[in-house]
């Protein structure tokens, strides 16, 4: 857990020193923590440049905790370091469960390794900073307390998974069905269910439309194939389900699903009770048109972690029923899947050294000369003052109340342009990014103070700033 904790940890920082993080997404997050900090909680500017409350967005008033830590360690790297370390910590929840259930110290042992050791794990702790990737410890334990009867540790930890993303309560619902069905307790499950779908119904239906700028969660066109809303959804899926198949397990989806099952042998297919908490989420990304969903190099299966992990050691359980033995080579398995996984799927650079290998390339981590001339050319920008920049700086500038994706420039004082390395929201499009960096040089207000290597900073003239 330390090892992993401290390595992607660095690794999180190193890219973010490298300017391989965004504006979207971690930038996004540091804004909404500093403003929750100056009083303004989960203010942000979006990316059209209007100001709003972040739960317009998604629904994860969790991020209202790093608020405290913030005035401690009032950078970025605070963000992606508690991350790295939250999702090490999963790897208690995985060993007590298995410890319970397999009755072996070796199995417990060789599963926690394989949750440290998960391709989409340890790409989740690179990919920016996320609310939701909290919920993958948070669910783990959360399932861990509820296994053991420990109502109350259960609520709290429930409670703030849910407050990670909207859709997160989908799978403590799906808890709670297996509560009532697994275990006899009717009446708490179905309250713990009932609660959740409630909680679901109120993000998404109330909570989001009220703090949004457009009314909605913006999300309906991901899903224009099969309905666009949650009940064009539903109701694709009762009229048409071979609309929905067809979408679902195309040839993206099956490489989706095998990638979240082989690591672990397909053991949670053996508890489908439990991974029926699963299927919410990983029905979501199945459908989405955004091929990101479907990878594992984002944040898309913090939901599904946390509860594929602990239905692995049930299916093992079931599996091995009672004989220790059973249990310790079946750990063995996962063990070897997960760590031929890590080579064939993970982020750690090391694996691009050797035949077939993934991960990182090592320009997204090592700072280079030009890396130093945009920290230069940031060091012009003062503090505080609203600031546009390309998505691949804006997470440097974040903290601040007003900050804009360029070329949208609206009431800024400064502009920071990267011609050299853009960030992913410019690259589809890099002649509009030059048509407005020219129409920029050619408007009387703006000065450029700063020009390197294809970095450009402008100054707006004070005469002419608009607050």
């Amino acid at each position: 857990m330390a090892a992993f904790a401290c390595v992607y940890a660095a690794l999180a920082v190193l890219r973010h020193r490298a300017f391989s993080t965004g504006r979207f997404d971690l930038g996004n997050m540091v804004q909404a923590v500093w403003s929750t900090t100056e009083g303004r909680p989960l203010e942000v500017t979006g990316a059209r440049g209007e100001q709003f409350v972040r739960l317009g967005a998604h629904v994860d008033p969790l991020l209202v905790l790093f608020a405290p830590l913030w005035a401690l360690w009032p950078e970025p790297s605070l963000l992606l370091v508690v991350q790295a370390s939250a999702l090490a910590l999963g790897a208690v929840a995985v060993y007590l469960l298995a410890m319970r259930h397999l009755r072996s110290e070796a199995a417990a042992l060789a599963f926690a390794l394989a949750y440290l050791l998960s391709p989409a794990l340890g790409w989740m702790a690179l990919a920016d900073l996320h609310a939701v990737a909290f919920a993958t410890p948070l669910l783990a334990f959360a399932f861990w307390a509820l296994d053991d009867d420990r109502l109350l540790v259960f609520a709290v930890l429930a409670a703030l998974a849910a407050a990670s993303k909207e859709h997160v309560a989908l799978a403590i619902a799906g808890l709670g069905l297996w509560y009532a069905l697994a275990r006899g307790r009717t009446l708490a499950g179905a309250a713990i269910a009932a609660v959740s779908l409630a909680w679901t119904a109120v993000a998404v239906g109330v909570v989001a439309p009220h703090f949004s700028p457009t009314g909605s969660l913006r999300h309906e066109p991901r899903y224009a194939e099969v309905g666009g809303s949650p009940v064009g959804i539903v109701k694709t899926a009762l009229t048409e389900p071979w609309r929905v198949a067809a979408e679902a397990f195309d040839e993206r989806g099956l490489e989706y699903l095998l990638a979240l099952l082989v690591p672990l042998a397909a053991l949670p297919l053996l508890a489908p009770l439990l991974t029926l908490a699963a299927v919410p989420e990983v029905g979501l990304n199945l459908l989405s048109a955004r091929e990101t969903q479907t990878s594992i190099r984002y944040h898309y299966e913090a939901v599904s972690l946390g509860v594929l992990f602990p239905a692995a050691v049930l299916g093992t359980a079931r599996l091995a029923r009672g004989r220790p033995a059973i249990a310790v080579r079946a750990g063995v398995v996962v063990l070897v899947l997960s760590l031929g996984s890590a080579y064939r799927l993970g982020p750690l650079p090391v694996w691009r050294a050797l035949p077939g290998g993934d991960g990182l390339r090592l320009s997204a981590i090592r700072p280079d000369s030009h890396d130093a001339v945009v920290r230069r050319a940031l060091a012009q920008v003062p503090e505080g003052v609203p600031a546009s920049a390309v998505n691949s700086v804006g997470a440097h500038l974040s903290a601040r109340r007003r900050i804009h994706v360029f070329p949208t420039v609206a009431e800024a004082r400064w502009v920071v342009v990267d011609r050299k390395e853009p960030g992913w929201m410019e690259r589809p499009d890099r002649v509009r990014l030059r048509i407005a960096l020219a129409a920029l040089r050619e408007s009387p207000p703006w000065r450029i103070v700063f020009a390197e290597d294809g970095v450009v900073v402008f100054r707006r003239e004070a005469a002419s700033a608009t607050r």
